[in-house]
């Protein structure tokens, strides 16, 4: 059988079935970019390979997935963590014109060749740990200009690295100046005249929004879910990081991708998000970095069957993290999650957080030819290390 590449004497992490998929002694053959076969060197079938690698024993899980960041942004906000390690409040700061304010003033004044340029050195310390699909939300530009701009930005990210650029709209990420006190307004706006553009440019992937008592409230939340579907693009959620506005049921009744943070979520939403099939995208960086205590109900999911996807969250305000070998690592030491499902958390669930299960996410025949390629001697060295890349080799759609 003709293939492209070859990968032998490999030990294979599949991620295919309900544990790690392991197999011991196996090969990876790709054609144009897809996989063709994965699994046992005995009784695969003869392969007549234009390329072959010797993995010497080395893992291969599926190419990592960052379901969840905000990667394209103007400035950042370190001097804002000064701030408050010297005391003062997040209200304080804000005030003083900082917090998202100053992230969307930075974001408009930028150009697309420098959002481009500040994403990049973010992006290739994703890739360098195997990162083969992350996930861009708009969200800091907060008017139809500024959020096409970083929409562009991170589609261009695709176009100068070899990864999966999926991207969301999230206009509906805070209130800009120019709607101040009329929150409905601006809803009516993006439903009216934000989303539709941004639908027809075909710029957003997905359509996301930031329910909470500082952000947007259910009525407001379901009003731009239902503008969404009307265009044809799923939805996911920022739901239930701070209080529990019962988001994450009401993304789950309108079929949502993904309902993402999740520290307050309640049984309720647990119950909904099981039955709708929708992910929880859990976000340790951000509830470490905000010194959270609540923690996401962890058991509650596990024992309903939801699924479980971890992510960077990377942004500038709340989580500035681009490694997402660490956030396996903090999923499992703050969140307790299991090897396993730390694995299958970057891989098969993050996957299906962004509507690719068919594609991505796991060893199988006919799915992308994504691969990470470790010098590990066990899959649980990815979870346990930390500041540490054991990364040997990423392939990208075979190459």
């Amino acid at each position: 059988m003709r293939c492209d590449r070859l990968w032998k004497h490999a030990r294979l992490a599949t991620m295919a079935g309900e544990g790690l998929g392991l197999v011991e002694n196996g090969l990876v053959a790709s054609q144009d970019g897809a996989i063709l076969y994965a699994g046992p060197e005995a009784g695969a079938p003869p392969f007549d390979a234009a390329e072959t690698i010797d993995c010497a024993g080395r893992w291969i899980t599926p190419g990592l997935i960052d379901c969840h960041t905000h990667l394209v942004f103007g400035a950042d906000r370190s001097r804002e963590f000064e701030l408050r390690l010297e005391g003062a409040s997040y209200e304080e700061i804000a005030r003083a014109g900082g917090g998202i304010v100053s992230t969307m003033k930075a974001t408009r004044a930028a150009s697309e060749d420098e959002l481009v340029a500040s994403a990049l050195p973010r992006l290739d310390a994703l890739i360098s740990e195997g990162v083969t699909t992350v996930e861009v939300k708009s969200g800091y530009g907060l008017d139809l200009a500024s959020e096409l701009k970083m929409l562009r930005a991170a589609r261009r990210l695709g176009e100068l690295r070899p990864v999966r650029i999926v991207t969301t709209f999230l206009g509906a990420h805070a209130l800009p100046p120019e709607f101040a006190g009329d929150a409905e307004g601006y809803i009516d706006h993006i439903c009216e005249v934000m989303l539709p553009t941004v639908a027809q440019a075909g710029l957003a992937d997905a359509v996301d929004a930031f329910c909470e008592g500082i952000g947007f409230s259910p009525e407001q939340t379901e009003r731009l879910f239902i503008a969404a579907k009307a265009h044809g693009l799923p939805v996911k959620l920022h739901a239930e990081q701070l209080s529990n506005l019962h988001g994450s049921a009401l993304a789950a009744r309108h079929g949502a991708l993904s309902a993402d943070h999740l520290e307050h979520l309640d049984s309720e939403g647990v119950a909904a998000m099981a039955a709708s099939g929708t992910v929880a995208t859990l976000l340790p960086g951000a509830y470490y970095f905000c010194r959270e205590t609540v923690l996401p109900p962890v058991a509650a999911l596990r024992a309903a069957g939801v699924p479980i996807a971890l992510a960077t969250d990377c942004n500038p305000g709340t989580s500035p993290l681009t490694s997402l070998l660490l956030a396996m690592n903090m999923g499992a030491t703050l969140f307790r999650l299991t090897v396993p499902e730390c694995l299958a958390a970057v891989t098969r669930n993050a996957a299906q957080a962004l509507g690719l299960s068919h594609r991505l996410g796991t060893l199988d025949p006919g799915k992308a030819c994504d691969l990470a390629i470790w010098d590990i001697e066990r899959p649980a060295d990815l979870v346990y290390r930390m500041g540490f890349n054991p990364l040997h080799a990423r392939i990208w759609s075979g190459q």
